[in-house]
């Protein structure tokens, strides 16, 4: 768990839950998209501090889980973020699996953020088929795309049967097919570039929850 020590000098706390796209793999801590969203919220007036972080490379839903019980946390948030389920697809597991642990997980976020679903938002499972890592891995790109559009579209249910915001930045980060601007040096994970339009696309709705 990443915590913000400076977190209560602000007027929103902020909670990120996830995996490497939250913890931001291969790029500095400035350019994950849960900070970057924090501080164009901050230019728009909203007092929101950067985010505590549960996320870890390679997490699936039940390891996010797992590691949110070890975590200890009992605190609650003015705002709570989910990015969760890209390994699910990558590791093979099937989205019946999918849909009941992440369902488990939207309760967990809501809890965190004190039994308040409007303070909840979750954002959709990224392309990571648009990568140099899939090209070079011979791994069927359209394969991919299909299981991660299915894998959403139980994320995007299960949101709404919570009363919980769905951004859907999937197909932006489609959009990172042959930019190498918008891919990590590790060729598999985004950059900072695709994580600021992610947190652009997240601003004006997240403003509204708070």
């Amino acid at each position: 768990m990443v915590i913000n020590p400076d977190a209560s000098a602000h007027a929103h706390t902020y909670l990120a839950l996830g995996d490497s796209y939250t913890i931001g793999e291969s790029v500095p801590a400035r350019d994950r998209w849960s900070v970057q969203l924090a501080e164009l919220l901050r230019k728009e007036g909203v007092d929101v501090a950067d985010p505590d972080l549960i996320a870890r490379t390679g997490w699936t839903t039940s390891e996010l889980t797992e590691a949110i019980q070890r975590s200890g946390n009992q605190k609650t948030y003015g705002l709570v973020s989910l990015l969760i389920g890209v390994n699910n697809q990558y590791r093979g597991q099937d989205t019946g699996r999918y849909r009941t642990e992440f369902r488990d997980l939207l309760q967990t976020a809501i809890r965190f953020a004190a039994d308040e679903p409007g303070r909840v938002f979750v954002l959709s499972i990224p392309d990571w088929g648009m990568t140099p890592y899939a090209a070079n891995s011979r791994r069927d790109r359209q394969q991919i795309a299909r299981e991660i559009d299915a894998f959403n579209a139980v994320a995007q249910e299960e949101c709404q049967k919570a009363g919980i915001v769905y951004i859907d930045i999937t197909p932006i980060s489609r959009t990172a097919a042959g930019d190498a601007s918008q891919i990590a040096e590790d060729g598999l994970h985004f950059s900072g570039k695709q994580y600021r339009l992610w947190a652009e696309k997240a601003l004006p709705v997240v403003k509204k929850l708070l």
